[in-house]
């Protein structure tokens, strides 16, 4: 054995992952944390993106997305429908090229945003991302899945129902990648069946050409929400690819996860915008005014299909967050740290979900937008990096990602003032709206967009006054 092979053998051994051969064990706890991935471990093929991205999505959080347009701004399906459609497809391709990366360099999404960050300036984007996943989100789709199964068994009440679907999210989360892929290929086909079950009826009953009469910029409010929904899978993207061989094609790997993303947002979001002409007055981001336009079994075989999306969407946003979590370099027990970290994340997420339950229309609104405010300017700084580095070797783009000593404070600088300037301008929340929002209502809510077009050209301009520096010197 030559000295490389010998040092590539130690490296790995050292790897808990590597050393405890997670391999393709469905039912065995993960070890490691957002350790590179070693050749020994790889397997999977990109078609299992597919479900894994589609079956999450196959949820009452998603239909509540298209419910939006129509009934709290009165756009019409044609209207809500062109911007899902727009939306969606924005946040599903940033999500494909996102997701191309994994089996490249074998590690997390929020390890490889290091390069565009540097070690400790990544812990803006991580640190809002182990919030917004591993809580917010969590939160979120825990919120709806307690509410379809209150809904389904009215005798217990809707706090048991949240710590039941709670604890079936934990349970996933806590063993690990494997079983991650592994529940939602299984829970796709029935999951599937039911909600296609269900479009059949709503759509059956819906005035798909009444006509809308939206307050200004509805449109781009609608845009913004889908995108957010989208894009808020964008900072797992290779959390999910990177077990994949290195000889997997990046197009096909983008193609399956942008495609599941795309397909599943797109038809379950259109039969939330259709589910308000079908409703009337009685339309409400409640799971029981979507199944009550079924039949009595099928509304309650999808009340419980619900539930189950809820813990396939969970099960990814419990283990994101605690993958974007360790990438904030805080040192904890290497073997199991992911998993503790998943725990505890998951019990945060259920008292906030305790607390969100009241007033949650408005609450998701508001969440899906401010999602869309933070990563629009980080997804202009990652991808203006990778686009700055292109023809950069595999392996150095990898070794930067995981040097503790890397700095590169353009990426913190330029994604904060984004932050700060598109929010102060063009945010369109309840709580505050822009100065130029004020001015002209009529733009709706365009802060992703400012946000990662000033990011992009801010971090292009500041990569070359503020130089990256790694362990060895100045980077080019």
């Amino acid at each position: 054995m030559t000295p490389a092979e010998r040092q590539a053998v130690s490296v790995e051994d050292s790897n808990p992952i590597g050393a405890e051969h997670y391999g393709s064990k469905t039912l065995a706890v993960e070890p490691g944390g957002i350790e590179q991935i070693p050749d020994s471990e790889r397997h999977g093929s990109p078609v299992n993106l597919l479900w894994t991205w589609m079956s999450p999505n196959l949820e009452f959080a998603t239909v509540a997305v298209g419910i939006i347009g129509p009934l709290f701004f009165g756009l019409s399906f044609g209207q809500t429908l062109a911007a899902i459609i727009l939306g969606t497809v924005l946040g599903s391709v940033t999500h494909g090229v996102l997701s191309s990366w994994g089996p490249q360099h074998g590690l997390a999404q929020m390890v490889l945003s290091r390069t565009g960050f540097g070690f400790l300036g990544n812990i803006l984007p991580a640190g809002l991302n182990a919030l917004v996943a591993g809580i917010g989100w969590f939160a979120v789709n825990s919120i709806s899945g307690a509410l379809a199964l209150h809904a389904l068994v009215g005798g217990l009440p809707t706090w048991l129902c949240l710590v039941v679907v709670v604890a079936a999210q934990l349970l996933i989360a806590f063993l690990g990648h494997n079983l991650v892929h592994a529940f939602e290929r299984y829970a796709l086909p029935l999951l599937a069946v039911v909600f296609a079950l269900g479009l059949y009826f709503v759509f059956s009953k819906a005035d798909l050409g009444a006509a809308g009469k939206p307050v200004p910029g509805a449109f781009l409010i609608q845009t913004a929400a889908a995108f957010g929904y989208a894009c808020g899978w964008n900072p797992y993207a290779s959390d999910y690819t990177r077990y994949l061989p290195k000889t997997s094609k990046a197009r096909t790997v983008g193609l399956f996860a942008a495609l599941g993303i795309s397909i599943s947002c797109i038809v379950l979001e259109a039969a939330g915008a259709a589910m308000v002409s079908a409703a009337g007055k009685a339309a409400a981001v409640d799971p029981g005014v979507y199944t009550g336009l079924m039949p009595t079994w099928l509304g309650d075989l999808t009340l419980l299909c619900i539930a189950l999306g809820a813990v396939a969407a969970n099960a990814l946003n419990i283990y994101s967050g605690a993958m974007s979590f360790l990438a904030l370099g805080i040192s904890l027990p290497p073997h199991r740290a992911r998993a503790i970290v998943a725990v505890v994340f998951g019990l945060l997420g259920l008292v906030l979900a305790l607390f969100g339950l009241q007033n949650a229309g408005t609450n998701y609104e508001n969440f899906l937008l401010v999602i869309a405010y933070w990563i629009g300017p980080w997804l202009g700084v990652v991808l203006t990096d990778r686009l700055l580095r292109r023809g950069d070797p595999r392996a150095e783009v990898s070794a930067i990602a995981t040097d503790r000593r890397y700095v590169n404070w353009a990426g913190a600088i330029a994604m904060f003032v984004a932050m700060v300037v598109s929010i102060w301008l063009f945010s369109n929340q309840t709580l505050y709206a822009g100065v130029i929002v004020k001015a002209s209502p009529g733009i709706g809510d365009i802060t992703f967009l400012v946000g990662f077009v000033l990011a992009a050209g801010l971090y292009a301009v500041l990569r070359r006054l503020l130089p990256a520096r790694t362990s060895v010197g100045v980077t080019a």
